[in-house]
C-alpha cells in the first residue's frame, strides 16, 4: 500500500541532511530495549529503532493518523521486523506499557500538542526507572519559513521550562541539527 505523504516523511527524516545517524547514536538505543516513537510518521525511525533493539525489543509507532499506522505495519512485515506495535493514539487515550519504556522519542511533533506540560508529565508514567524523553523540534527559522510563519516550531527555552514543569531534568543537549533543537530528558 503507497502512501504518499509517508513516504515523503521518511525521505526527509532520512536525508543526511537531517542527520539520522547520529541521532540514532546520541539516543543510545541498546539491544532489547523498548521505544515508543511518538509521532512516527511514516515510521523511519520506528524501523531504525526496531533493527537496534532487535528480537528482544519492542518498538511503538505512536501515531494519530491510521493510515501511518498501517503504512508502519506493511512496510515492518515486508522488512520482517516482528518486534513494531502501532498505536492509534487518540485524545488522552495513550496504549502502551506503564513502567516498560526505555525511551520515548518525539521529533516535529511537540508544537502540535495543546497542553504540552500535561501531556509530557503523562509520559512519565511509561518510562522505566532509568527512561528517557528524546524531544527534537524544529527552530524558529528564517522570517518567511514555513516553521515561522505557521508556527510549526517551539523555542528552545519553551521546551526546557515545559519539560521541567513537567517534572523532567535535561541530561543532554545536542547541537548538531541545524534546523531543529535536540534535548535528552530523564525523569
Amino acid at each position: 500500500m503507497r502512501n504518499l505523504k509517508a513516504e515523503m516523511f521518511n525521505r526527509k527524516a532520512s536525508d543526511p541532511r537531517n542527520m539520522p545517524d547520529s541521532v540514532i547514536e546520541a539516543l543510545g538505543i541498546e539491544a532489547g530495549h523498548s521505544v515508543a516513537d511518538i509521532g512516527a510518521g511514516g515510521g523511519y525511525f520506528t524501523f531504525r529503532f526496531a533493527e537496534i533493539a532487535g528480537d528482544n525489543g519492542m518498538v511503538y509507532a505512536v501515531d494519530s493518523n491510521p493510515e501511518f499506522l498501517n503504512f508502519i505495519e506493511e512496510s515492518a512485515r515486508e522488512r520482517g521486523l516482528n518486534n513494531i506495535s502501532t498505536v492509534l493514539h487518540q485524545g488522552d487515550v495513550l496504549a502502551l506499557p506503564e513502567g516498560g519504556l526505555n525511551l520515548i522519542f518525539m521529533r516535529n511533533v511537540t508544537h502540535h500538542i495543546e497542553d504540552r506540560i500535561g501531556y509530557l508529565a503523562n509520559l512519565g508514567r511509561f518510562l522505566k526507572e532509568d527512561g528517557k524523553v528524546a524531544i527534537i523540534e524544529y527552530k524558529k527559522g528564517g522570517i518567511l519559513s514555513f516553521r515561522r510563519l505557521f508556527g510549526h516550531y517551539i523555542p528552545l527555552e519553551t521546551i526546557k521550562s515545559e519539560m521541567e514543569d513537567a517534572g523532567y531534568t535535561l541530561i543532554r543537549k545536542h547541537d548538531f541539527l541545524p534546523e531543529q533543537h535536540f534535548t535528552i530528558y530523564s525523569k
